[in-house]
């Protein structure tokens, strides 16, 4: 009986893993094609991994590869987020003192509720609002690709993330050659570039780029800043994961995923670790560029999953949003370094 069970279950995980690879290798077929081109032309590889995703969406046309590319989408996107706590640490965050900490705090809330706002002026659903409002102020496509993890799967859901993903990243990469000028201008200090920096631009790798392209006590500074508004995308996505519980529940109760997705515990846990040293720097090395690694490989899928013409169907009421919740943290980050005193 034994012998039988587990030869069962060896056949399950080997079917399971011949109907998931073709979908999979495609993905990660894609993503080793946009860290070439990333590399090669110094731009972002969120933006190009999202783009020939794009241009191979008629794969999903395909019974064979379609499984694979929702596990690449979905799982392999978790897991990547999972991971993303090993960027930041506990002390990271207090070492930045109470000011920049609640400038942060208060440019996640206020954005988020500011995306909120715009949104229903433009007859835009709510959660459209929290995506992208989530992804200017915390992380941009990483903290979308995990907040649109807990929104209901549709279609309409889908497109809005993908096109969130574009116009952040778009921007962000925009963020990084204009913000370091913006500085200059106002005469900021390296604490005062820092904390602008690290507190306004969307995605870590435009942040470091713009940073360390002043000086690398900005780029250290801006780093740990912005490293801190990933940190938020925990209670936010705790938050966030209570208010839509009663569209993921079913009539028969909420389920545990629902009220704290298990990938964010991972996210914890991983901090936590890191924070406490138990997680040797040689193994950091490594999870942060798998972390890297998955959520490329994720955000290609995700690509290959959407129409370009669906995405664009929407018009240019979500990405004059992002545009306006862009200049909104920003335009925040100046008063705070202004109002507060930074020096």
């Amino acid at each position: 009986m034994y012998t039988k069970t587990v030869s069962a279950i060896k056949l399950i995980s080997f079917d399971r893993v011949k109907h998931l690879f073709p979908g999979i290798l495609i993905s990660i077929t894609i993503a080793m094609a946009a860290q070439f081109l990333a590399k090669n032309y110094q731009a972002p590889v969120m933006l190009f991994a999202l783009l020939l995703g794009i241009s191979f969406n008629f794969i999903m046309e395909s019974d064979k590869c379609r499984a694979g590319v929702e596990f690449s989408a979905k799982k392999l996107l978790r897991i990547g987020i999972v991971l993303l706590g090993i960027r930041i640490t506990l002390e990271d965050i207090m070492s930045l003192g109470y000011a920049p900490i609640a400038m942060v705090v208060i440019g996640v809330l206020c954005t988020m509720i500011f995306g909120i706002v715009i949104a229903r002026v433009a007859g835009l659903k709510t959660e459209f609002g929290l995506l992208s409002g989530g992804s200017v102020a915390i992380c941009g496509a990483s903290a979308a690709l995990a907040i649109s993890s807990i929104f209901p799967e549709n279609e309409e859901n889908k497109r809005l993330t993908i096109f969130t993903v574009i116009s952040v990243t778009a921007l962000s990469t925009l963020a990084m050659i204009v913000y370091p000028l913006i500085t200059q201008a106002l005469h900021y200090n390296d604490i005062q570039s820092g904390v602008f920096l690290g507190g306004t631009i969307h995605d870590v790798a435009q942040v470091v780029g713009a940073g360390y392209s002043i000086s690398d006590n900005v780029g250290d500074l801006s780093t740990f800043v912005k490293l801190l508004r990933v940190a938020t995308l925990v209670p936010v996505i705790v938050i966030l994961s209570l208010y839509m519980l009663p569209r993921n529940s079913s009539s028969q109760g909420a389920d545990i995923k629902s009220i704290f997705p298990l990938f964010l515990l991972g996210f914890v846990i991983v901090l936590t670790a890191n924070s406490l040293g138990f997680i040797p720097k040689s193994l950091q090395e490594f999870m942060t560029t798998l972390s890297s690694w998955l959520l490329v490989i994720a955000i290609s899928a995700l690509g290959v999953k959407t129409s370009l013409k669906e995405v664009f169907s929407l018009g240019w009421a979500p990405i004059t949003m992002v545009l306006m919740e862009t200049i909104f943290l920003a335009g925040l980050f100046i008063a705070g370094i202004y109002f507060l005193d930074i020096q």
